[in-house]
């Protein structure tokens, strides 16, 4: 019976010539990622910013962005943002948050359909004020660190100190890299976007305690091996599996981009993203910082046992 194989068995490849190449990547990336970041910033969705959100379906046909911008750009509303949702005949409307009490922004609700309604049928209205912005805001950082800390924890328990440094080096990277890819795409980042790191988090990790656990495992196995040979191997034997898992994962996500519309895009652009990277990191990153840490050795001694050579 025929098996795909995207990594064929027994690979050796020599990984400790990439890792300098690794971090130079990442280093560039993490720069690129904190100076978009700091300079263009993030394009908040409502979830964070506050204001409102309206849903409406042209009730003639597919629906004329560039009229309907015409018809509530002369209003007061504000910062007005339109686009296509889902079919070509629904749009997304996002209006700034009106000055004053909960009032206005159900006049605004209110003047917005009198504007609309013969064209257009509101099929969902939502408003978000900057209190709960500001508090949603807050509790998604919140729910990122003590994420990235958990991790931390479990990481040291599970192995060692050196482990533990390695895998939250790699999560952080993961983590900031993908805020800046949203940051330079400049995809809406909302609370789905919180979740979306959150998934990464975990998927990655995932990655890293496989990557982990079968390097501890060799170290008692090979005893007499210099550590980084140890680490290489253990690369090589995991890799199959590593590369499968992302594979399967990317054409999920990318049926779901390209077919889920606009509410599922940017969620899986992310995931996707955090696949790519999280992959990535639990080799060049994880891995690479265990290069220049010392390890615990135990088990048996299997000195008889050769070393591999390496394809360049």
């Amino acid at each position: 019976m025929f098996r795909l194989k995207l990594i064929p068995d027994n690979s050796s490849f020599n990984f400790l010539n990439l890792f300098n190449f690794g971090f130079a990547f990442s280093t560039i990336l993490i720069v690129l990622s904190i100076g978009s970041f700091l300079f263009q910033g993030l394009n908040l969705g409502i979830d964070f910013r506050g204001g409102i959100l309206i849903e409406a379906k042209s009730k003639f046909g597919g629906a004329n962005v560039q009229q309907l911008r015409s018809d509530l750009s002369g209003s007061t509303f504000g910062d007005v943002s339109i686009q296509l949702f889902g079919a070509e005949d629904e749009v997304l409307i996002r209006i700034q948050k009106q000055e004053g009490d909960e009032q206005a922004q159900v006049k605004a609700i209110k003047d917005v359909n009198a504007i609309i309604s013969d064209s257009y049928s509101v099929r969902r209205t939502e408003f978000v004020g900057p209190t709960i912005g500001a508090e949603l805001t807050q509790k998604g950082i919140l729910a990122v660190i003590s994420a990235l800390i958990a991790i931390m924890i479990y990481i040291w328990f599970r192995f060692e100190w050196q482990y533990s440094l390695a895998a939250i080096l790699a999560l952080s990277h993961d983590v900031i890299s993908t805020i800046g890819f949203f940051s330079i795409t400049s995809f809406e980042f909302n609370l789905a976007t919180i979740a979306a790191i959150l998934t990464i988090s975990g998927y990655s990790i995932n990655d890293t305690v496989v990557v982990f656990d079968r390097i501890r495992e060799n170290f008692r196995r090979y005893k007499s091996w210099e550590q980084n040979d140890i680490i290489n191997k253990s690369l090589n034997e995991t890799l199959s599996r590593t590369v499968m898992t992302s594979v399967t994962t990317a054409l999920a996500l990318i049926a779901i981009m390209t077919f889920g519309g606009p509410v599922l895009r940017d969620f899986a652009a992310a995931m996707l993203w955090g696949v790519l990277i999280g992959t990535y990191s639990s080799i060049f990153i994880a891995a690479g910082v265990l290069t220049y840490v010392a390890l615990n050795r135990s088990g048996d001694d299997n000195s008889d046992i050769s070393k591999p050579e390496y394809e360049e």
